[in-house]
């Protein structure tokens, strides 16, 4: 996935300054976060149009995991058609996210989790029938705030596992205060504090890695010689735009990177200086009103170019498309999990249903909303195989770090603890689409499932 929205906020995913964090970041636009236990609350972004607008092309080269596609959740979890039982007590889990602040790194996180948990528990039998909690702790603005969420987890002894939405800030406090002593199941990691975790898996893979492909992209499908990679210059963005450059370094292509200040909404300047209009391969890699200011002043410059121009798929929300007369930008997108409306994908049908109940369509392509809520359902699927007497963190943290996949909406293979410095990370892929826009084809696969450079 990949980090997104930052509108009102400023920024998606990274915490330090560390070589990683953001990729995932894959996107959530401005919304209201969820109440305690209850559905997810509609987001603000407009619910007409950007659904359309996300459909790739009948045409297009198959997407998703193919016939290893997840196509039934209730048999991908285990689970027992019908809903659960709300005399039982309930099987809670901990939900963190950072939101709430100046900062949103996946703020549809929460919705996709929450969305989530009420489908099971209304179609999938909860956990050999009692109703599955989130335990939420949001962290807003401080460092701090990760301590004093890991020790509201550390208290509560009916939490047996933490789930992690976008977090970059108090991450590290966090990780600290838990101490091991609970396990952390990641969908996209932010930041590479969370990768280093040996009680953390990371299902769909942290910035480092499921950004490191685009350098792989760049050499094998656009024979790209330069790129010019474009962010905002604050924590939140820098370590995903690293992680890219990192990626194209190591496919030896020259790289230009051009910070600018978060708050600036003219970047033809950004963009010249970067060498945009020269470059085989422009990456804009922001949060959602930067993807609106950048799309408007490539096309003021002239770059036009939909392969030229691929970024992570921050850009693929509703208020993206508001921004810009109800579509989204013209250009090439990564993204490290199913793509939302793509025909091609044969597990993303499963989706579609749950989410014309249980989100809104202008939600629903989220790339966080898509991550988190696959990500709660392979938690419910560890909860089934063990069964309610028998869920311990212990035995939680080795069934998760021992799931090969495919996952649910994610990578067609996961190999948890196959890079030694980062033992969390559980997968390194990445497809690509190019968008042709809503009236001029819609999304076309132009790579699959590719791997950082060696």
């Amino acid at each position: 996935m990949l980090r997104q929205s930052r509108t009102r906020f400023s920024g998606y995913a990274a915490a330090a300054v560390v070589v990683a964090a953001a990729l995932t970041a894959a996107g959530c636009g401005s919304s209201s976060s969820p109440g305690a236990g209850g559905a997810a609350t509609p987001g603000s972004s407009s619910s007409s149009g950007p659904a359309a607008a996300t459909t790739p092309s009948a045409a297009s080269s198959g997407g998703g995991l193919g016939a290893q596609s997840v196509t039934d959740y209730l048999s991908y979890t285990g689970g027992k058609a019908g809903a659960a039982n709300k005399s039982l007590a309930p099987v809670d889990i901990g939900y963190v996210n950072q939101q709430g602040g100046p900062t949103a790194v996946g703020l549809l996180a929460t919705n996709g989790a929450q969305m989530a948990v009420n489908y099971i528990n209304s179609e999938l039998g909860g956990v050999d029938g009692h109703p599955v909690r989130l335990v939420s702790c949001f962290i807003a603005a401080a460092e701090e705030e990760g301590t004093t969420c890991a020790q509201k987890f550390l208290a509560d002894k009916s939490v047996h596992v933490v789930a992690m939405g976008g977090v970059a800030i108090g991450v590290q406090s966090f990780f600290s205060a838990l101490g091991g002593a609970l396990p952390v199941i990641d969908g996209v990691a932010a930041t590479p504090i969370d990768a280093a975790q040996k009680n953390a898996v990371i299902l769909f893979g942290d910035s480092t890695h499921v950004l490191g492909p685009m350098g792989t992209y760049a050499t094998t499908v656009l024979h790209a010689k330069t790129a010019s990679v474009i962010y905002p210059a604050d924590n939140a963005d820098i370590p995903g735009a690293l992680a890219i450059q990192q990626g194209l370094k190591a496919a030896g292509v020259s790289v230009k990177m051009e910070g600018y200040p978060p708050t600036a909404t003219d970047l033809t300047g950004v963009l010249t200086a970067a060498g945009a209009q020269t470059a085989d391969m422009v990456i804009p890699y922001t949060d959602a009103s930067g993807c609106v200011n950048i799309a408007k002043a490539l096309t003021q410059l002239g770059i036009t170019d939909t392969e030229k121009i691929v970024s992570a798929p921050l850009c693929l929300n509703g208020q993206v498309a508001a921004g810009l007369g109800g579509d989204f930008p013209k250009w090439t997108y990564s993204i490290a999990s199913s793509l939302y409306g793509d025909p091609t994908d044969p597990g993303m049908p499963a989706y579609m249903k749950v989410t014309s109940t249980y989100t809104t369509p202008a939600d629903a392509p989220d790339p966080w909303e898509i991550v988190n809520f696959g990500q709660l359902l392979t938690v419910d699927k560890i909860f089934n195989e063990l069964g309610y007497a028998n869920i311990t963190s212990a035995k939680i943290l080795a069934a998760a770090q021992a799931f090969k996949g495919p996952q649910a909406l994610g990578a067609p293979a996961l190999d948890c603890g196959k890079y030694p410095s980062a033992p969390a990370v559980c997968n390194d892929r990445a497809q690509f689409f190019e968008y042709l826009g809503k009236n001029g084809g819609g999304f076309k696969k132009v790579a699959g499932w590719l791997q950082p450079p060696s």
